[in-house]
């Protein structure tokens, strides 16, 4: 008898701690799946993520995500990035995409927005959409992300993610290398980036080597609802 409720006991304990120690679900995030956005990892599970907003490693160096530390997408966005990063194994095996950032709100567009005080409105845009207009990423269809070795060592891209300035404009490059301020290195890995992405449906733009957008913004308004 001794043994029965012994062996009960083990099963009540273990019963009870395999849910009380579970962290309490955020609500932010169940929020995203139920409007229908779907976290990257349960469409590839091979993608690195470390989602930026969730940490103090952005420009505005806080925590702006709070509890949402997965990243959600579009689901017909996920699977584009998905095809991406088949292409990019297919053709270098050593290397992973490392996801820095998906769908945003647009409570947290207003901080990153107000974050930039120092640029006037018009120049600001170069790197936050204006929150009254809407950003791609607000409608889960815009990913930031770089390639990474398979254990995680982002490649050098020439400057950090979140970096002000021409050396991170695509658009500059050829310009940047002349002045010496990056490299052909910095370049080859940014183009690798460019080709998996191109190969999966996205579009860059021309300020950021780390952006990737789905579809347009009017196409995305037509297809979603922003997040507010």
């Amino acid at each position: 008898m001794m043994v029965l409720k012994s062996f009960a006991l083990s099963l009540t304990l273990l019963f009870c701690t395999s849910y009380t120690d579970r962290p309490a679900a955020c609500d932010d995030e169940i929020s995203l799946e139920k409007a229908g956005l779907v976290d990257v990892k349960q469409v590839d599970p091979s993608l690195l993520v470390d989602l930026k907003y969730s940490t103090t490693d952005n420009f505005v160096h806080k925590d702006v995500y709070g509890c949402i530390t997965r990243c959600f997408l579009q689901k017909e966005t996920a699977e584009k990035l998905k095809k991406a990063h088949e292409y990019l194994k297919k053709h270098h095996p050593e290397l992973r995409l490392l996801v820095y950032d998906g769908v945003r709100s647009r409570k947290v567009q207003w901080k990153l927005w107000e974050a930039l005080p120092q640029y006037a409105p018009k120049y600001r845009t170069n790197y936050v959409a204006h929150p009254t207009r809407g950003s791609i990423h607000n409608y889960g269809c815009a990913v930031d992300l770089t390639v990474a070795t398979a254990d995680g060592k982002a490649l050098d891209m020439g400057t950090p993610f979140d970096f002000f300035g021409s050396e991170a404009y695509p658009r500059k490059e050829a310009e940047m290398l002349q002045q010496g301020k990056i490299t052909k290195t910095h370049v080859a890995n940014r183009e690798i980036l460019r080709q998996a992405m191109t190969a999966g449906g996205f579009m860059g733009i021309t300020s950021e080597w780390w952006h990737f957008n789905a579809m347009s913004l009017a196409q995305a308004k037509a297809k979603y609802t922003i997040v507010e």
